[in-house]
């Protein structure tokens, strides 16, 4: 007898039948609605946002308020192109971007579709800013996969056969603590990398060709890295040495995932120039380069933007995400979103030296996984074998790292604390079956 396919498999049939394969399947759940920290699948099947689209949900699915301004924006109008016709959803957005994230005493915006598109922008304003072409950034970088975010992307697999590649990139060791420490301790581990950041005047680039250092304050795709204080704060005075502009990639980490409206601002480190988008739409496709005015004006006018520089729609979306966010206090949700997921994983780390490293800043947490208690040698297969697990038994989760040995957890901040608690139940059940303890 032939066993009939259920909904799910049916629809994965007709995707691999038309979609182009190049489109990653990076988890085999579905979807027909979904609601906060919930998504039922086209077959009926409740399952657990742990992944929230990939940190896009943050103010969780289908907030209420933000669906209601999307309905009343799309019966107004849908499109004009900021470019032809000046509308007042755009401005509205720009002005709270310049309050909840502050770029000195002048703060301006510009907003685009995509993540990758807002590092783009950033990148031709750094270099108008500066009249200089090189840009630094670090291993195990993830920028998007446009051409030049493709460049700065660390992943060899994401990029097979696409160069040539955008020239005047260059590539610093990302200061990795848990696997490139040692037996050194935090601070000697940080002046040890300030000073290779320091000597990459001297065999990297001209220091004085640079225009920009870009980097993740916390890897996303790399691995859930957070990038040490004391090296950041050394990074921003290289940076004012030798004239060069920081730019933080915040696509991931920003927008209440962390604690706070971007992660640069739990270092206390300020960026010139700053990108946004993921959660900062509650889904919608929108993004944002934030800066100091006097850096983003250094753009030529038509240089930079786009015909779809901010839909009217998505900017009343991301408008009424932040209204919402500031309501019901996201960013101190996220705090404890992510102190319940740290102590339990903490507490299951004792017991399982599989698990090498928990780590993260408020609910943006990583588990890597290493053989023989030995942070160079990754376990990539367990990570596999967790994720399938967890998709066969209600909790949607994804991988990261460069070796795909890190679970990462991003899920709705509007999680309640019962569906929290059952989905780190299914987790642990998962990593302890997948170890074979």
């Amino acid at each position: 007898m032939i066993k009939e396919l259920t909904k799910s498999q049916e629809l994965f049939e007709r995707r691999k039948n038309v979609v182009a394969n190049g489109v990653g399947v990076f988890n085999t759940a579905t979807v027909k609605e979904a609601k906060g920290a919930i998504i039922i699948d086209v077959d009926g099947r409740e399952l657990i946002d742990f992944a929230g689209g990939i940190g896009v949900v943050n103010a969780g699915h289908c907030p209420e308020p933000v669906v209601q301004a999307i309905r009343e924006q799309a019966a107004k109008y849908l499109h004009t192109s900021f470019n032809v016709v000046t509308y007042e959803p755009y401005i509205a957005l720009c002005e709270e971007l310049a309050e909840i994230l502050p770029h000195g005493k002048n703060t301006k915006a510009m907003l685009v579709s995509t993540g990758a598109e807002a590092v783009e922008n950033a990148i031709k304003i750094a270099r108008q800013a500066t009249k200089r072409p090189a840009i630094l950034c670090y291993t195990g970088a993830y920028h998007g996969r446009t051409m030049m975010a493709m460049t700065l992307t660390s992943k060899v697999s994401y990029k097979y056969d696409c160069g040539p590649f955008a020239p005047e990139v260059y590539r610093l060791p990302f200061p990795n603590f848990y696997r490139y420490r040692g037996i050194r301790d935090e601070a000697t581990f940080v002046r040890d990398e300030l000073k290779r950041l320091h000597e990459s005047a001297l065999n990297l680039v001209d220091i004085e060709s640079v225009a920009a250092i870009i980097l993740e304050p916390i890897q996303g795709e790399g691995g859930f890295n957070p990038i040490p204080q004391e090296y950041l704060e050394g990074l921003r005075a290289f940076c004012d040495e030798h004239g060069i502009l920081l730019i933080m990639d915040e696509v991931q980490s920003g927008f209440c995932r962390t604690g706070h409206w971007a992660s640069w601002q739990h270092y206390g480190v300020q960026p010139d120039i700053s990108t946004y988008a993921k959660s900062m739409g509650s889904g919608l496709p929108i993004a944002a380069v934030v800066g100091r005015g006097e850096i983003m004006d250094a753009a030529a006018s038509g240089s930079i933007g786009g015909t779809y520089i901010g839909s009217p729609v998505c900017c009343v979306a991301a408008s009424a995400t932040i209204k919402y966010m500031k309501e019901i206090n996201l960013n101190e949700r996220a705090k404890q979103v992510g102190d319940t997921i740290m102590s339990r994983l903490k507490k299951l780390m004792k017991d399982y030296s599989e698990i090498g490293d928990v780590r993260g800043i408020g609910a943006m947490i990583g588990i890597e996984f290493v053989k023989n208690s030995d942070p160079r040698q990754p376990n990539s297969e367990v990570c596999g074998k967790i994720v399938k697990g967890c998709s066969e038994n209600g909790l949607i989760i994804l991988s990261a790292g460069t070796h795909k040995n890190i679970i990462r957890i991003l899920s709705p901040l509007v999680i309640t604390r019962e569906e929290l608690e059952k989905g780190l139940s299914i987790l642990e059940n998962e990593i302890k079956k997948a170890i074979g303890n």
